[in-house]
């Protein structure tokens, strides 16, 4: 009998019916007034006098009036890149402890986050409602007492003068309570190995002496990891060895590409449970199992905002137009992309995350990741989005019985006309030209804007298949592998030639 589990479940089971009932919008409302008045008298606060929006009839209007949108570059350029030259009361008062690094999606250099002790407490507390919420999902008592395997990047942090750096999952991992050490895997010392094939290897040596009931990380990563156990003690899926794994957590990736190659790796099926934590907070999660939207966390330390994704809106290197319009959390609508901006207790403010979402239930603020606004492929007004370009991979594995757990796009020039160059990683046999053809029909009976590009300036769509280790290889040679790193979906056509280089070296 699950002694121990059946006291944490009720725990928590009590705990989640002592809870009141959520008012995000009222949440909302306070976490602006209140990072407002903590950041006042900061140096960014008295520069856009915060002291007078906090005393107008809108609050939030006079906020978005004031205060201009800021990508990590605008940001990091014109106030944090202060605070590594000795600044305190930057944008929020005193001096961040940690940094985190994030390559990000698109960009090559690395970008440095400021994170606060009160983020870290943000962080730490919306960990434990998504806990108190596991109760929701009908897992047995057992379930509580199993191992936690939290597959990340390096979580060794470089100390830097003032400061440490490193991956928000290792500054995480550093502030993890004593009492969840015990079933915290593959524990401190293998999550500091570098290198991801040593560490991979790690696991896959002590993964018999660990009885896990639950795995978090990005989709890519957690497969090859999974894999990797699998080949190395020769068994016919992960349950083999782990025959209560349970719960499988995402990261900021849509599952749904990922889902057929994830679950062929499992010897029966598991709750899949997705949440939102990004290098600038802990942004949303999956707190019931009848939807597989997540919630926003509208009393965590961030103020949320919302621009409406419309080409209009979106200059070609994904930032906003200076009249782009801002929209806050009791304005916005069912089935509209958008745009999500926010500010944090860490100092960031106005600050274009690089996601769109769209909102699947307004009482709740339940939303779901629909895609990057740099990958956004828009060349002669096609408008296909992240999410439909997802779907389009999803049908065309439906309708060949194949596997695509990775692609990307580039609208590309070929003799003066342009195509729709995909390449599909797939270890399936398969026929290019029927694939394209088939992929063409479907964005043109799905999207008006793409059926509309085809009849004008996009000539068509041209497909290629590789392995997808070339993808994992691509990510290891321009980033990092594992941890937060995600494959581009779209790319320019320079960085597409880069690629298609690659491709050609690595076939």
């Amino acid at each position: 009998m699950a002694i121990v589990g059946n006291v944490i479940k009720g725990f928590l089971e009590l705990r989640d019916v002592l809870v009141t009932t959520r008012n995000p919008v009222s949440e909302q409302r306070n976490v602006l007034t209140d990072i407002l008045d903590k950041a006042k008298n900061t140096a960014f606060g008295k520069h856009y006098d915060f002291e007078k929006i906090l005393v107008s009839e809108n609050t939030p209007r006079a906020f978005a009036d004031r205060i201009p949108f800021f990508d990590y570059n605008k940001m990091n350029g014109e106030w944090w890149q202060k605070l590594h030259s000795g600044h305190t009361d930057v944008t929020w008062p005193g001096s961040p402890d940690y940094f985190a690094v994030s390559s990000g999606t698109t960009g090559t250099k690395s970008k440095r986050i400021p994170i606060t002790n009160e983020m870290i407490n943000c962080i730490q507390d919306t960990g434990i409602k998504q806990i108190y919420a596991l109760t929701n999902f009908s897992l047995p008592a057992e379930f509580f007492e199993k191992d936690i395997l939290m597959l990340g990047s390096s979580t060794q942090l470089r100390k830097l003068d003032e400061y440490e750096e490193g991956e928000i999952s290792g500054i995480s991992a550093k502030s993890i309570p004593v009492w969840f050490r015990g079933y915290y895997k593959p524990g401190e010392e293998i999550s500091k190995i570098d290198g991801w094939e040593n560490k991979v290897l790690k696991i896959a040596e002590e993964a018999p002496n660990w009885d896990v009931g639950a795995i978090s990380g990005i989709p890519s990563w957690v497969e090859l990891m999974l894999q990797a156990v699998i080949d190395y003690h020769k068994l016919d899926n992960i349950h083999a060895i782990w025959p209560n794994l349970q719960v499988y957590t995402s990261g900021g990736v849509a599952f749904g590409p990922y889902k057929k190659s994830f679950n062929d790796l499992l010897g029966k099926d598991i709750t899949v449970i997705d949440t939102y934590l990004a290098s600038e907070g802990f942004i949303a999660f999956q707190s019931r199992p009848d939807t597989d939207a997540m919630q926003l966390v509208t009393d965590g330390g961030i103020y949320f905002e919302f621009v409406p994704f419309k080409p209009k809106y979106i200059n070609e290197d994904g930032s906003l137009t200076i009249d782009a319009p801002s929209i806050t959390l009791d304005n916005v609508e069912l089935g509209q992309d958008y745009v999500l901006i926010i500010s944090t207790v860490a100092g960031a403010w106005r600050y274009i995350i690089g996601d769109t979402i769209e909102f699947t239930n307004l009482e709740k603020a339940e939303i779901r990741i629909t895609g990057r606004t740099k990958f956004f492929l828009n060349t002669v007004g096609s408008q296909l989005s992240v999410n439909k370009m997802d779907d389009a991979a999803q049908h065309l594995e439906d309708k060949f019985s194949m596997r695509i757990p990775e692609y990307t796009i580039c609208a590309k020039r070929i003799n003066g006309d342009f195509h729709h160059i995909w390449y599909l990683g797939t270890e399936n046999e398969c026929n290019e030209v029927e694939i394209a053809e088939e992929l063409d029909r479907f964005l043109q009976g799905t999207n008006k804007n793409y059926r509309v590009a085809r009849s004008k300036a996009l000539k068509g769509i041209k497909v290629k298949t590789i392995t997808p280790n070339i993808f994992y290889e691509w990510n290891g040679l321009n980033k990092k592998k594992g941890g937060q790193v995600k494959m581009e979906r779209v790319m320019g056509e320079n960085k597409f030639a880069e690629w298609e280089n690659f491709v050609q070296r690595a076939i």
